[in-house]
């Protein structure tokens, strides 16, 4: 008897046939050897070879695999992406001709993040088809690391090998939209080589991100686990070296430039670490909401930055998810332009100004905590989530100091330091009592008031 004819099918490793979601749910993909690694496809060959076999008695037949769900465009479970790669080339005219190489040592072009994204985006959503030998009509050529060429504007197509040179090596946790993920593999630069651009978390978390790519069968954008579907250990973050925007701020602190408008809502929040927090800071003091910064404004966000917008945004009349804490166009376009109203002073003081009602501390106008009675001296308050078990920062040593001045720190056997402990609880305890408050007003946990009367 023949045997039954038949064809090997390795399904894609995000297939939504039943076959393949059942058995990705009992055994791990690519679990069998051979050159199916798929267990749906495997079952759904051995199924078809013993039909085949049964059939077979009269005839051989074909065995034909399980159909699959419509093909998408998703995450290689269990596949290398199919990025093989040209090497470093000048640009290319529109005749399909090279163009001339850029000169050596030439400096690299100035560009911005948001120019880096929108130059990705242009590439996207034309669907620019995946070639390693195929040149777009602006010269890049149309591969994974072409793509990145094209987005940091570089004067010629580079390849994963030379990407580096035109950045700085960033961590995980300094990642921002328009540095890049970059796998080299020296030994075998076509085995699993691959770039992307980084456009953003997805969450706080910070374990998915939204990924800019050239890979088959065009250009994409897509939800993609850090730092990538395969090969992720091997992944580099890399920063441009001719990015415009600092994270000192420089540039980036008066209306009327670039920054004028709005850079998008994935530059503000927790977690961002940019010159656009620098600069939204600063429009705020300008505002009246000096009081909510200890120190600062800063390029990374913090609650007083939140706490400030909200301000801001409650001073114009605006409520819910309008007055978020979050600067959205709006409310950008208000600060730059020097439009709306100010943020209404402190609170002259807060029903416990007096210590008469038990301690409870000031509220401010916009319904925020501030150091209510505050005056001139008196740094401010930097909220409550700054003095809590875990926390760690200078705000807690300056805490500490001023009740070793005041004379309350006696419960210090060392320090005081940065990380709040109970010593630290202690000692403003004691301090509160001394005001003549009781019960929940003297927990030792710092407000307004109690931050006001120490440093006053």
């Amino acid at each position: 008897m023949d045997a039954p004819v038949f064809e090997e099918i390795d399904p894609a490793g995000d297939c939504d046939c039943p076959g393949c979601v059942h058995w990705r749910r009992v055994m791990p993909a690519s679990a069998l050897p051979g050159p199916v690694g798929h267990p749906a496809a495997r079952r759904a060959l051995v199924l078809a070879a013993a039909a085949g076999t049964v059939l077979g008695a009269g005839q051989s037949v074909p065995a034909v695999a399980v159909a699959h769900g419509p093909a998408r465009p998703g995450a290689p479970a269990d596949d290398e992406p199919g990025t093989p790669q040209g090497g470093r080339a000048p640009l290319h005219g529109p005749a399909g001709r090279p163009a001339k190489p850029a000169r050596p040592g030439a400096a690299v072009p100035t560009t911005t993040r948001a120019a880096i994204i929108n130059r990705a985006k242009a590439w996207v959503s034309g669907k620019v088809p995946y070639s390693m030998s195929a040149y777009w009509s602006d010269g890049y050529r149309q591969d994974c690391s072409g793509f990145v060429s094209m987005a940091w504007n570089l004067p010629g197509n580079e390849w994963t090998g030379s990407l580096a040179g035109f950045g700085v090596r960033v961590s995980r946790d300094q990642l921002q939209p328009g540095d890049i993920l970059l796998f080299h593999n020296p030994a075998d630069p076509q085995n699993g080589s691959h770039v992307v651009l980084f456009g953003g978390w997805t969450d706080y978390t910070h374990t998915y991100y939204i990924a800019y790519e050239q890979t088959r069968p065009h250009a994409r954008k897509q939800s993609t686990p850090y730092a990538y579907w395969s090969h992720s250990t091997g992944y580099l973050a890399y920063r441009y070296k001719g990015l415009a925007e600092t994270t000192t701020g420089a540039g980036a602190s008066s209306p009327g430039t670039a920054t004028a408008r709005y850079p998008g809502s994935a530059y503000f929040g927790p977690g961002a670490d940019n010159a656009y927090v620098t600069q939204l800071g600063r429009l705020l003091v300008d505002r009246g909401a000096a009081r909510f910064y200890a120190s600062g404004p800063g390029p990374r966000w913090s609650d007083a930055d939140r706490r400030a917008t909200q301000a801001f945004q409650r001073a114009q009349g605006w409520t819910g998810a309008d007055a978020d804490g979050l600067p959205g166009p709006q409310t950008w376009s208000y600060l730059v332009g020097s439009k709306g109203k100010d943020i209404p002073g402190a609170a002259a003081g807060g029903s416990g100004s007096t210590g008469s009602s038990g301690g409870k501390e000031g509220t401010g106008q916009d319904g925020s905590q501030t150091p209510g009675g505050s005056s001139h001296g008196v740094p401010g308050y930097p909220g409550r989530g700054m003095f809590r078990p875990g926390a760690d920062n200078a705000h807690v040593t300056r805490l500490g100091r001023q009740l070793v001045i005041k004379g309350f720190g006696k419960c210090y056997t060392s320090g005081p330091g940065p990380r709040w402990g109970e010593a630290d609880r202690r000692n403003v305890e004691a301090f509160q009592r001394s005001q003549g408050w009781r019960g929940g007003a003297a927990d030792g946990y710092p407000g307004p008031e109690t931050w006001r009367r120490l440093f006053s």
